[in-house]
């Protein structure tokens, strides 16, 4: 009889073990070494701003692909491998349509803006990046960053663009190709863990700081794992955002643009791989709010500005 007991304490409790296991997980970067991980990202977003009463529309569709490989890892971290295989934005301002593609190769001497940024991202594409990443998927060292940069930005030496146009098209040139852009470029594809195990109703949070045409925008980001389903982690995100405390002005044709009172929210359902850590699919939704101020010798004005978008991040197979 007590035999009997101890069998049915033991049986007992590895089905408390196996339940546990079933609401838990360790949700961090687990990357198979040299294998390369194929991701893309497609978001469509509409600005719409209002100037003297008029409302006039901006619509943008942007495709990136990402590879990642990883190629060594420490206790702390992982040496990674990336290239952005696709880089293409599509805008459609008030009729105007403009192609910025990393498959074409541009042309540095274009007179069209397009052509420059092209030749820009196709040099980018051509390139890898060695990446430092934590386990939450967190890109905190690209090791050729500056070898990078400076190999691209010497070719502007060539732009043939003259005056305000020239100096506008040089410094999203810089801005676009940055230390800090090209970590945000791929921390949207991995950037989301928590690092470590989790269970069914937990939560975690990402803070990090990002530059969007511009504009330096805090943006603070909650998860919640609702569930496991074998493989697959579901998890909800909502991520608030905000212009950043005292960020810079936006300067542009001798005005200064603030934009202070700007804020929004992203709400998207999330489908982890608990082997790899590596999302699955991620349709996000997005809405921010906001009055520009603008100001030049002798003009000011406001300009408010409202903007929805929406997103979808996928691994491919």
């Amino acid at each position: 009889m007590l035999m009997k007991k101890i069998v049915l304490i033991c049986i007992a409790v590895q089905f408390c073990i196996s339940i546990q296991s079933q609401n838990a997980a360790n949700l961090k970067m687990n990357l198979e070494k040299n294998k390369v991980y194929r991701l893309k990202s497609v978001s469509e977003q509409a600005i719409t701003q209002t100037v003297n009463g008029i409302q006039q529309t901006t619509e943008s569709k942007v495709n990136y692909t990402l590879s990642l490989k990883m190629i060594d890892a420490t206790a702390d971290f992982m040496i990674t491998e990336v290239h952005f295989d696709t880089l293409i934005t599509n805008t459609n301002s008030m009729g105007k349509m403009i192609l910025i593609s990393s498959v074409k190769e541009g042309d540095i001497k274009s007179a069209e803006t397009a052509d420059v940024m092209s030749y820009i991202m196709n040099r980018l594409s051509k390139n890898a990046l060695y990446v430092k990443m934590d386990f939450t998927g967190k890109p905190f060292e690209i090791v050729n960053s500056k070898m990078l940069s400076d190999l691209i930005l010497k070719d502007t030496s060539s732009i043939t663009l003259t005056g305000p146009t020239a100096a506008a098209v040089k410094k999203e040139i810089i801005n676009s190709i940055s230390d800090n852009s090209l970590k945000t470029m791929i921390g949207m594809f991995t950037w989301c863990l928590p690092g470590k195990q989790v269970s069914t109703g937990d939560d975690w949070n990402v803070t990090q700081q990002m530059n969007s045409g511009g504009m330096m925008l805090d943006i603070v980001t909650s998860y919640h794992l609702d569930g496991l389903n074998g493989n697959n982690a579901n998890i909800t995100v909502e991520s608030n955002i905000k212009a950043a405390e005292n960020a810079d002005p936006i300067e542009s044709g001798g005005a200064k643009v603030t934009y202070d009172d700007l804020k929004g929210l992203s709400k998207s359902n999330m489908v982890i791989d608990i082997r790899t850590g590596l999302i699955i699919e991620d349709k996000a939704k997005t809405h921010i709010t906001g009055t520009l101020d603008i100001s030049a010798p002798g003009f000011s004005m406001q300009m408010p500005m409202d903007i929805n978008g929406e997103s979808k991040t996928i691994v491919l197979q």
